[in-house]
């Protein structure tokens, strides 16, 4: 059954001037698509972002970070709206209010997964969401592998965040690569199967993502000479603490956790949350994601 009405949802044909052009020129073409909302704007960057169903907590910080700060720096998000990454990044790009959009592998007036009923919502306030699939499609796992390449074709970079070593994210990384498409992943640690996938794309030749300015200066938004998207104001330090210099100590431009700050100053949890709170009030640190933090750039 499905889910909403159908009356705004349109069908834009591949001999259509709106269809989009990234999508006209691929090796396997949809015929058209069913869009309700918006289309990605052809003159901004677009990054897709993809990676794990079951992430971890490591992936779910990279996700939100990577997504909210692209956003934020005017760069469009698209994914699959599945669960896990895909669905953690569109929600961070949404929040941060950046434009997003969903590539479904079932009909548009269908909400899968159930619980990403708030993100569909949320989505078409500034995006959209397309489908290759007629209204009333219901999601079936071989819908799925063939929407990937829209997911890769409407990017103008792939990012994985957190894959194993063999999933689903391969298929979407080898429609990439037939379509031209640069790929970069988020490196995780050698003993994490939830990392292996990434690790060895890296291993294979992908640009390798430690920070979301690695994406922006490939994107040619930014340019600097260590790829460091922004700088610390040290200013900023100025009038801080020797407990708090000490926790700033701990932190990184990648997302580290509350547990591990604990564990390298020592401070216990009460004491460390309100230094936290007080470097964020600052303006030196953010969080991202749940029980995660990292170091605040420059605006």
């Amino acid at each position: 059954m499905c889910d909403r009405d159908i009356s705004d949802i349109r069908y834009i044909c591949a001999l259509e001037p709106e269809f989009p052009e990234k999508l006209r020129n691929i090796p396997d073409p949809p015929e058209g698509i069913y869009v309700k909302g918006r289309l990605p704007d052809p003159g901004k960057s677009v990054v897709s972002i993809i990676g794990s169903r079951n992430n971890s907590e490591y992936g779910r910080g990279m996700a939100v970070h990577f997504a909210k700060t692209l956003s934020e720096h005017g760069v469009q998000i698209v994914s699959g709206m599945a669960r896990g990454i895909d669905g953690l990044s569109q929600n961070a790009a949404v929040k941060a209010g950046g434009s997003s959009f969903g590539i479904l592998g079932c009909g548009i007036d269908m909400i899968y997964p159930k619980e990403n009923r708030q993100l569909y919502e949320s989505i078409l306030e500034k995006g959209g969401l397309i489908s290759e699939y007629p209204p009333g499609t219901p999601p079936q796992s071989f819908l799925f592998p063939q929407r990937n390449r829209i997911i890769s074709a409407l990017s103008d970079i792939l990012l994985v965040i957190e894959a194993k070593e063999r999933s689903g994210t391969a298929i979407t990384v080898r429609f990439a690569l037939e379509q031209g498409r640069d790929v970069f992943a988020v490196p995780g640690r050698v003993t994490d199967p939830l990392s292996c996938g990434c690790n060895r794309l890296i291993s294979d030749g992908a640009g390798i993502a430690t920070c979301p300015g690695d994406i922006l200066e490939a994107l040619g938004l930014i340019k600097t000479g260590n790829r460091r998207y922004k700088k610390i104001n040290l200013k900023k330090f100025s009038n801080l603490t020797a407990k708090q210099l000490k926790i700033m100590d701990h932190l990184d431009y990648n997302p580290v956790s509350i547990n591990e700050i604990a564990s390298g100053t020592g401070y216990d949890l009460p004491e460390l949350m309100l230094e936290l709170l007080k470097l964020e009030l600052y303006g030196c640190i953010e969080k991202a994601g749940q029980g995660f933090y990292i170091l605040k750039m420059n605006t």
